[in-house]
């Protein structure tokens, strides 16, 4: 497959921090990659580095195997960045076909009105639109020149179910037509359905990189939970063997441990006031979770 972004050891760094540190990466043609992290880990900063609209200190960019202030490759590029700020004064469909006068093989202004589900707002304001359905313009605008690398930042942030579902049926489409997306979400039961890959950046650094099953996979741990008894204490728990980490709900306690027949022999063995034991596998939440602990 055809490598349609490179970076190699790219660093950034801002008045003496580094915000990305020696990152490698190369994404192919078709894929749709889940760019993951805590706030302040160096995502948006990687994307933006990738889009041309920062340049790293070091390392170097290709993007479409080009440089990413090429305007033949900003051509067949889109992004939906986070804040969207609609024109005063102009109406969605007015929005939609200024910006394609900005690309040489636009898509046709009704399609993307129906991709972005704003075929009944096309009349309205853009400054009137609902904080979902400035996301769905801000998507709208994003396709407008058919893009070969799609790039969606916190998409579905203030978007209803059945935005929702419609912005990932779209996406999912594009992806089955040789699209390259690359997003990155808080919503993480979103990456897992829709990523066939998810790269995971800590304090800077990438530090996993393989499909949500391997993510998942890559930490041994299971969760136990139960309902704890009042005189149970987070210090009481965490000096239980096996035990990595707790998640409290009210009174619903989760535990995580690499070794979970160890601990429910512990809980059993101290009379320990625990009900309604479960064990489950980590989903890619936990994981992630676990990879940012680490």
């Amino acid at each position: 497959m055809n490598s349609v972004i490179e970076l190699q050891n790219v660093t950034k760094d801002f008045k003496g921090k580094r915000a990305v540190d020696d990152i490698s990466l190369t994404i192919h043609e078709g894929s749709v990659v889940a760019l993951l992290g805590p706030n302040g880990a160096g995502k948006t900063t990687t994307v933006a580095m990738t889009l041309g609209l920062r340049k790293p200190t070091s390392g170097t960019i290709r993007l479409l195997g080009g440089d990413p202030q090429d305007r033949a490759v900003k051509d067949r590029i889109g992004a939906m960045l986070q804040d969207v700020h609609s024109i005063d004064g102009l109406k969605v469909g007015e929005t939609i076909e200024l910006f394609r006068h900005y690309y040489s093989k636009p898509l046709p202004l009704e399609r993307l009105l129906k991709i972005s589900g704003l075929m009944e707002e096309k009349g309205k304001l853009g400054t009137a639109l609902s904080g979902g359905q400035k996301r769905r313009l801000g998507f709208a605008l994003a396709l407008v020149g058919d893009p070969s690398v799609l790039f969606l930042d916190e998409p579905t942030v203030g978007m209803d179910v059945s935005s929702r579902q419609l912005f990932w049926e779209t996406v999912k489409a594009m992806a089955g037509h040789g699209r390259t997306i690359i997003l990155t979400t808080h919503y993480l039961d979103e990456a897992d359905a829709i990523a066939d890959r998810v790269v995971v950046i800590n304090k800077g650094k990438l530090v996993a990189d393989g499909t949500p099953e391997e993510i998942k996979a890559s930490t041994n741990s299971k969760i136990l939970s139960f309902t704890a008894g009042h005189g149970l204490t987070d210090e009481r728990l965490l000096s239980l063997p096996g035990v990595i980490d707790t998640e409290w709900k009210g009174r619903r306690v989760k535990l995580y441990s690499s070794d979970t027949d160890q601990l429910i022999a512990a809980i059993v063995r101290q009379e320990l006031d625990a009900t309604d034991i479960e064990i489950q596998s980590v989903g890619l939440e936990e994981a992630f979770q676990a990879l940012v602990r680490e």
